[in-house]
């Protein structure tokens, strides 16, 4: 019996460590779905050994399941709390999630573990770039090269924290050392060259991309950052041959079709500018440059009628674009319609009025007349991944977007038109609220119905809120509604503001004036975020990690400093809503949406989730928190909810499912 079990035992050993090599080479071989297959028998066989956990979370990172890598990891240090690489690895993971205090704090624990340990100070650098914290990544990067002075990564990353500091000789000089420590990578001449390129040094600029491109002719950055250099120096032709060339590697780059559309233009080539731009209306029509761009091809073309539709729809997406309505105003006179240009040449100027009475400094604001809104754009988020389908979305063939927020809106009639489905969202407070008011007010994602109810509906509502029964907050809530339907964002803003300052006061009046408070700030968070929703339209930014098991995690960060589009005042304000009524599903699904515009996508399904388990049948929440899942690569989970989506009338979910979801 004893020899028996000894020979099992030798037998069990024997597997484990077939296994063990199996998934370790399979891992050193990049093939993760089969190292997964292996660690997943060892896992079984042994749940003490922390190692098959880790090599397994390794394995499902570069496979981009970030959720399964996290849970992994977790489990590794849960087995053994002193396993130095399951902290490091577990805060890489986090970091992807934008969580970067718990990233931080697991790095500051591997660090206390092992201080010696020079990877962890890079990939701590890294996680402070990400958070932008740039002295500290410094600081981290410098420790790091003095222990590895041979490293072009280091070099690399350091000097885009210089950049971000200010700091270009300092960041000319990394640059410079990353190259000639090695000359066979193309992102270091990448990097200088753009540097160059900013500094107005367009020949030394030049040669780094050759150089660049010489080394990796499959760079699409290369190419597309060597077209604007061409194009800074009015080589148009070369400009357009390099962007053909990002085009055949990348068909559906919107940042490089933009930017083609205007150089074709530019040269006259008008047809050509319009194919380009009508595609990057497609993958994201809620372009406002765009639009404004194509209204001036038409224009270059005579094409009054088709010019004066892209210049409403311009402003319409953002009604304080001074130059639009002038622009607007002069097509107007073309068509012989003078009073409508008159008054557009007025609004204009008032506009123009208002942003230097304010002393504007954000350069997002369309008010600026200064601005040349027809310049190329230089980076975007599509360059930071060659695999396109990693990414939000937002630059694809398919028009696909997160279902909007949810609002207060006026309304025609007193009809619940909550929602366009066979349930509707029972809720005490909101019915009260509603029927407290003199006026129609509907929930909804839209943008309401007053814009067509004719010019009688203000003076009627007006002469309604003279009543005396009508609560002071309620009042400057619907001041504030009627200047949201106008599109007249700075006075809803206030008016949104001074209903939550009145709501405590009139609480005397109506003990739930204070509970109403929360649908004001629900409101007024909406609003501060569509105000620079649009402003997001082109631009992003996105730094990637990779992962080995060799002890030092490989990142590079962006090197581009950019616009960051912050949501908080937005999110601060859904917060405050769901603190005073904690059960009404409109505000976590908002909150929702925020958080993935904060690309904070684990406390966005977490809210998504709130709003379902509040109405089982919001459609919208599903089908958003599906986007999410499938972004987190847990497409399962993903395609369940788009189809129950589906079920719950959201038509928008089926195309998704054809894309994402199909058995290949």
């Amino acid at each position: 019996m004893i020899v028996i079990c000894s020979v099992q035992a030798v037998f069990a050993q024997y597997d484990k460590d077939v296994f063990y090599y199996r998934g370790r080479t399979a891992l050193s071989d990049g093939k993760y779905a089969q190292a997964i297959e292996n660690f997943n028998i060892l896992a079984q066989l042994d749940t003490s050994d922390y190692w098959t956990f880790f090599f397994r979370g390794i394995a499902k990172y570069n496979l981009g399941d970030l959720r399964g890598a996290q849970q992994d990891f977790n489990q590794s240090v849960v087995i053994n709390p002193v396993f130095t690489n399951g902290y490091h690895y577990r805060a890489i993971t986090l970091s992807r999630f934008g969580r970067y205090d718990e990233a931080l704090a697991d790095l500051q624990k591997a660090i206390e573990l092992r201080p010696g340990l020079s990877g962890i100070y890079y990939s701590r650098g890294v996680t402070y770039f990400l958070a932008q914290q740039f002295e500290n990544a410094v600081q981290d990067f410098d420790r790091y090269i003095r222990q590895e002075p041979r490293d072009p990564g280091a070099f690399l990353n350091r000097g885009a924290s210089y950049l971000f500091l200010g700091d270009t000789l300092k960041a000319f000089d990394d640059y410079n050392k990353a190259i000639s420590l090695d000359r066979f990578d193309a992102e270091g001449f990448i990097r200088r060259g753009r540097l160059y390129a900013e500094q107005g040094q367009y020949e030394e600029a030049l040669s780094d991309m050759d150089a660049a491109i010489r080394l990796d002719s499959t760079s699409s950055l290369a190419h597309f950052s060597r077209a604007l250099i061409y194009y800074e120096q009015n080589r148009y032709n070369e400009a357009v041959r390099d962007l053909d060339k990002v085009l055949e590697m990348e068909p559906g780059n919107a940042l490089t079709l933009y930017n083609r559309s205007l150089i074709n233009a530019q040269v006259g080539n008008f047809e050509q500018a319009l194919s380009d731009m009508d595609r990057v209306i497609n993958i994201n029509p809620n372009n406002v440059l765009a639009y404004y761009n194509r209204a001036a091809f038409f224009v270059q073309m005579e094409r009054w009628q088709d010019a004066l539709e892209d210049y409403d729809k311009a402003i319409s997406l953002y009604p304080d674009f001074a130059k639009a309505y002038m622009n607007r105003s002069y097509v107007r006179g073309m068509l012989g319609q003078t009073g409508a240009s008159k008054r557009d040449y007025d609004l204009a100027q008032d506009k123009i009025r208002e942003y230097r009475e304010k002393n504007v400094t954000d350069e997002g604001s369309f008010a600026d007349t200064t601005k040349k809104y027809s310049s190329l754009i230089a980076l975007d988020a599509d360059f930071a991944k060659k695999d396109f389908d990693d990414e939000l979305l937002q630059h694809r063939d398919i028009d696909i977007r997160l279902k909007p927020l949810y609002k207060f809106n006026l309304t025609e009639s007193s009809e619940d038109t909550n929602y366009a489905l066979e349930h509707r969202i029972e809720h005490s407070l909101i019915d009260r609220f509603r029927t407290s008011l003199p006026v129609p007010v509907e929930i909804s994602s839209g943008q309401g119905s007053v814009q067509d109810l004719g010019g009688d509906f203000e003076e009627e509502m007006y002469r309604k809120l003279d009543d005396e029964q009508v609560l002071v907050s309620e009042v400057y809530f619907l001041k504030g509604l009627l200047e949201l339907q106008n599109k007249q964002y700075n006075a809803a803003l206030n008016w949104f503001d001074s209903a939550i300052q009145a709501a405590p006061t009139d609480a005397a009046r109506d003990r739930y004036a204070e509970y109403y408070r929360a649908f004001y700030y629900m409101n007024r968070g909406v609003l501060r975020a569509e105000m620079i929703d649009f402003i997001n339209s082109i631009q992003n930014n996105v730094q990637t990690l990779t992962m080995d098991d060799q002890g030092t995690t490989r990142a590079r960060v962006s090197d581009q400093v950019s616009h960051t589009y912050d949501y908080t005042d937005a999110l601060n304000d859904m917060q405050r809503a769901a603190q005073i009524v904690q059960d009404v599903p409109y505000i976590y699904f908002n909150m929702g949406n925020l958080h993935t515009l904060s690309s904070q996508m684990v406390e966005a399904i977490e809210d998504y989730g709130k709003a379902i388990q509040l109405y089982p049948y919001m459609g919208d929440a599903y089908f958003n928190r599906g986007l999410v899942l499938i972004y987190l690569k847990d497409q399962e989970k993903g395609c369940i909810d788009l189809s129950r989506a589906g079920e719950l009338g959201v038509a928008d979910a089926y195309s998704v499912i054809g894309k994402y979801c199909e058995e290949e």
